[in-house]
């Protein structure tokens, strides 16, 4: 018989496992733009043509600005992604939601 899944208890930080998992998967992210940014620069440094540098840097972007809204939306979904939890829930929807506004 397979071992029955306990449930999932906080991470070292005191992290709920979900958002533990969404910091993760954000920071690779982040590293995986990292290395796009780092390609257009080389190709810049090496005198490559302009229209495939513009689309590796449209491409670096969209995949930042996906980080972005990733990020938000886990900020919305999960209080403990963007607070100290002593913040109300309507107070923490509007300042998010003030921040979306302001930076999207």
């Amino acid at each position: 018989m397979p071992a029955r899944k306990s449930a999932a208890a906080p991470s070292p930080t005191g992290e709920q496992p979900v958002v533990a998992d969404a910091r993760r998967e954000l920071v690779l992210r982040l590293k995986r733009v990292e290395g796009q940014v780092r390609a257009v620069q080389r190709m810049i440094e090496e005198g490559q043509d302009c229209e495939p540098v513009a689309q590796q840097l449209a491409a670096a972007r969209k995949a930042l600005d996906k980080a972005f809204f990733e990020l938000m939306a886990c900020a919305i979904e999960h209080p403990s992604f963007s607070s100290d939890g002593e913040e109300a829930d309507e107070a923490r929807v509007q300042r998010l939601t003030r921040a979306l506004a302001r930076l999207a």
